[in-house]
């Protein structure tokens, strides 16, 4: 049986639609390194180098402040269990250059940000993007 894609909830004030999601294997990745770590976040701040990656921290440890975007809410819980909610976040900066694209966190082999969570691990996330219509 395939996983399915995991969608965001709608956090953006007077926004009806999602803006990023987690493929399978994201999240298979992302419930791995949930037993590890416990409750994760990610943010995506656009700075050069490792900044450029979305990067995944433990819940809480990379401060977000009113610079900050919070795109969506993810549940990576398989069907049935207790929820595993991921709080998506870009620096508002970043947000006005991608503020009209959907976002796919999608795993790959390679070396990511040493501060990201899964960077021991001989992966890292990247982010695929695509154009939006409509937001609302």
């Amino acid at each position: 049986m395939s996983q399915p894609v995991v969608t965001a909830s709608v956090t953006i004030t007077g926004e009806t639609r999602p803006r990023v999601e987690f493929t399978p294997a994201t999240a298979l990745l992302l419930r791995s390194l949930w037993d590890e770590h416990g409750p994760l976040m990610f943010h995506q701040s656009g700075g050069c180098c490792d900044g450029s990656s979305p990067m995944c921290f433990p819940a809480g440890e990379f401060i977000t402040s009113d610079r900050d975007v919070l795109l969506g809410r993810l549940d990576i819980a398989p069907p049935g269990s207790e929820s595993q909610s991921i709080d998506f976040w870009m620096s508002a900066e970043q947000f006005e250059y991608w503020s009209h694209t959907f976002l796919t966190v999608d795993v790959v082999a390679g070396r990511g940000s040493g501060f990201s969570a899964e960077a021991p691990r001989g992966v890292r996330f990247l982010i695929r993007s695509r154009l939006m219509s409509s937001f609302d």
